[in-house]
């Protein structure tokens, strides 16, 4: 199943303009089309707004643009290898249609496209004050239309969210059917499954997630068992992310899991997870969270990064931080906020050749102190923000230092640079397959 996806403020912007004209109007998007499932994810980069000019008529009910301004654009997307989706508006307040009109038009519109952009999959989508609905271009094969920001809202769901299950009552009485069925509907990524990661699967379990990709490259040890959620003595040896897997369908029988015991740090794992609909990233290498935080805007696929610190000296705790940060088109990067260290990304992306090469790797350091308490409380800060982006509760916070000494917690104002390599339209965001991905061949 195809979607859609826009940066919320670029769909705001085309709606904020089509909607406002009294007759009815058009807009071309440009987007980057990514193969996901047996569909395609589309990241919307360029919104075109004709000019009165590109018009052959435009009435309060209808509407058209001259061939020769559409054979120009589609000639651009050719060019540029881009996905092109037409879109127009309707009359009214209720939840908008495609016409019988529409269909003989898009017919005509369709044959000309993909001649001359065959290698790319095309849509039309229709908005007005009371929604949007968008399908494949000359077709009846709905696509879902999806906003991404610090909240993720399917304006348009292709399918159907089907039967709520009874035992999730206290929860929709909290944020309602829809919210039950969005988080229902994702497919989530977990990229880490020691302390937090495992911690975070099966809260997700719990609260009605039924498809999730795994990665990890580790197996259970004998230190690991003071806070890996769900693994017991019998387990040391195993994939960690078997062990995650089996708690989560001990909660959910009827979960789909795919586990994938590889390590993050190579670009084909990665990728992966472009086939997710949220990311929560539970690793502790800067290489790892670079790898990922440029994946999230590269793919326009939001995540939720964090992590426990504590710092012990003379076996007396001195500092206990977390953070949990949401990384989403239009909020600011682990790049912006200054929280990866470039050096330690380099060795993680280093081979065991290379980094016995480099005279200025000193090793893997001393095992960082981990306490079950605090990797619980910051999943569960992770898991509100995430049902805070999908469910449309009111949590608004994107970005929080906890201070476990003081048990302060604060919410940063985040800093972002509109010319990020990372995070920018300027950089990777929204470029797909186009944009090399950080890691290891």
């Amino acid at each position: 199943m195809s979607e859609l996806v826009f940066p919320r403020d670029r769909f705001a912007a085309l709606a904020s303009q089509m909607l406002s004209e009294k007759t009815e109007s058009c807009a071309i998007l440009l987007g980057t089309a990514v193969p996901k499932g047996g569909g395609h994810r589309v990241l919307i980069n360029e919104v075109i707004t004709p000019p009165g000019s590109a018009y052959e008529y435009k009435t309060e009910i209808s509407t058209q643009l001259k061939a020769e301004y559409v054979a120009t654009v589609v000639r651009d997307a050719r060019q540029n290898e881009r996905s092109v989706t037409f879109v127009h508006s309707h009359p009214g307040d209720e939840q908008p249609h495609f016409s019988p009109i529409d269909d003989g038009g898009e017919e005509l519109l369709a044959k000309f496209v993909t001649r001359r952009v065959p290698t790319q999959p095309h849509f039309a989508l229709v908005l007005n004050r009371g929604g949007c609905a968008a399908r494949s271009l000359g077709t009846q094969n709905a696509v879902s239309v999806i906003v991404v920001n610090s909240r993720i809202e399917v304006l348009y769901r292709a399918t159907g969210s089907g039967n709520i299950e009874a035992h999730f009552d206290r929860q929709v009485r909290a944020f309602g059917a829809s919210g039950q069925a969005s988080i229902h509907g994702l497919t989530i990524g977990i990229v880490g499954l020691g302390g937090t990661g495992s911690a975070t699967a099966q809260q997700l379990a719990y609260l009605g997630a039924n498809r999730f990709i795994l990665i990890d490259p580790d197996s259970v040890e004998a230190t690991n068992l003071n806070r890996l959620v769900g693994a017991t003595q019998s387990d040391i040896g195993k994939a960690k992310v078997d062990v995650a897997a089996r708690n989560i369908r001990s909660i959910s029988p009827e979960a789909h899991v795919d586990v994938m015991r590889e390590d993050v740090l190579k670009t084909a794992t990665a990728k992966r997870l472009i086939d997710a609909d949220f990311i929560f990233c539970c690793t502790d290498s800067h290489g790892s969270r670079a790898v990922i935080g440029q994946l999230a805007y590269q793919y326009f696929i939001p995540c939720i990064d964090m992590g426990v610190s504590i710092v012990a000296k003379d076996s007396a705790v001195t500092h206990i931080t977390g953070r949990v940060q949401m990384l989403a088109p239009g909020l600011g990067c682990l790049t912006c906020a200054s929280l990866l260290d470039s050096d330690a990304v380099r060795r993680d992306l280093m081979t065991e050749e290379q980094r016995r090469a480099d005279p200025y790797f000193l090793g893997n350091g001393a095992p960082m102190p981990a306490v079950v308490s605090l990797n619980l409380t910051m999943s569960s800060l992770a898991v509100t923000m995430f049902l805070g982006a999908v469910t449309g509760i009111p949590s608004d916070a994107r970005f929080q230092i906890y201070d476990g000494v003081s048990g302060k917690m604060r919410v940063i104002s985040e800093s972002r640079d509109l010319q990020c390599i990372v995070c920018s339209d300027y950089g990777a965001a929204g470029r797909g397959n186009a944009w090399p991905l950080l890691g290891r061949p």
